[in-house]
């Protein structure tokens, strides 16, 4: 494996000054680091976005029905979505599983997408597991399933992104069951909660919370079933299957932190190959990636998820990989270092 000091070492025998690309040595350094190679590849990549819906909505949690998930399903499979038209203009390819929503299957659908419902919706983890340990293991499955497919096409980097109402709740549960994020840290505005569903939310977290930690010692898997969502779980899969392949992975949002901690969790190597596409508008996003070791590429204050941060990391990454790959050196130049 490559280290940073090696990819340091590169970047400071290209022509330029030392670090004179600020942080985009750090992107190209980190790029290095997850492919363990000076020659990292940008290209051919993909973005998986997982839809699920959560019992959670029921309990006051979120300003919107849980309807705009399905709407926001056939919004992505039509390519009017912001995550289908930043795909398109960064040159990811795009695939859209559905993992468990409370609608039916797309009629007619495109090809990018798949109908794979695990149960429809989770419980409402206010009162009630959100899914048993068959349930988690049975999403994570998925996830695993879709990366491993990537993978076959080719995909050298990998990102995956995220439809469901209700599901920066859940996120906030993993933040404090994981990362040990305080309460108020935790929970945010979401998709635009006000003080009253802020308040809520906080609620139902520290209650289910409070319920997942008497069991994280002994039974870790059913700990963080019990508050996680559907769409969260396959991330966790699709980023620990995509890291073990050797593919960077580019996270997302708070809610893809959130899958990111249950794939480091369960698969601590994993992180080695993680970039953090950007800092969610989210509060406790910057805990969670300060948690996972990870400094982000953007921090344009963005909560929308679909994957959007790590798309618009994208040309970034591509920026990054060309000034390792294309850049002159001095000595090819014949220039000595002078700084």
């Amino acid at each position: 494996m490559i280290d940073r000091a090696a990819a340091i070492a590169r970047l400071d025998a290209l022509a330029k000054p030392r670090g004179s690309l600020g942080h985009l040595e750090a992107i190209a350094a980190r790029l290095c680091v997850t492919q363990g190679t000076l020659s990292p590849l940008t290209r051919p990549r993909k973005i998986v976005l997982f839809a699920a819906d959560h019992g959670c909505v029921s309990a006051g949690v979120t300003a919107w029905p849980p309807a705009v998930t399905q709407l926001m399903i056939g919004t992505i499979a039509a390519g009017k979505a912001a995550s289908s038209v930043l795909a398109a203009n960064t040159g990811t390819e795009l695939r859209l599983v559905d993992v468990g929503s409370l609608g039916p299957a797309l009629s007619p659908a495109p090809e990018f997408y798949r109908y794979a419902p695990v149960r429809a919706g989770t419980g409402n983890l206010a009162v009630e597991p959100a899914m048993s340990v068959k349930e988690f293991d049975a999403a994570w499955s998925i996830g695993t399933g879709e990366a491993k497919r990537a993978l076959a096409d080719g995909a050298k980097v990998l990102a995956a992104g995220e439809m469901g109402i209700g599901n920066t709740t859940p996120s906030a549960c993993l933040a404090m069951l994981l990362a040990n994020v305080p309460l108020d840290d935790a929970v945010g505005p979401g998709a635009g909660s006000d003080a009253a569903g802020i308040a809520r939310k906080r609620e139902v977290v520290s209650i289910a919370v409070a319920r997942a930690r008497k069991m994280l010692a002994g039974n870790a898997k059913a700990a963080i079933a019990d508050v996680a969502g559907l769409e969260i779980v396959a991330m966790a899969g699709f980023y620990a299957a995509a890291a073990q392949n050797g593919a960077t992975v580019v996270l997302d949002g708070y809610v893809s932190g959130a899958a990111a901690l249950i794939a480091a969790h369960f698969s601590p190597s994993c992180q080695a190959r993680m970039i953090a596409g950007h800092c969610s508008a989210e509060p406790g996003h910057r805990a969670v990636l300060a948690h996972l070791g990870l400094t982000p590429v953007l921090d344009w204050q963005m909560r929308l998820g679909e994957g959007t941060g790590a798309l618009l990391a994208m040309p970034l990454l591509d920026a990054a990989a060309a000034v390792l790959t294309q850049m002159a050196t001095l000595e090819e130049l014949g220039v000595g270092r002078q700084d």
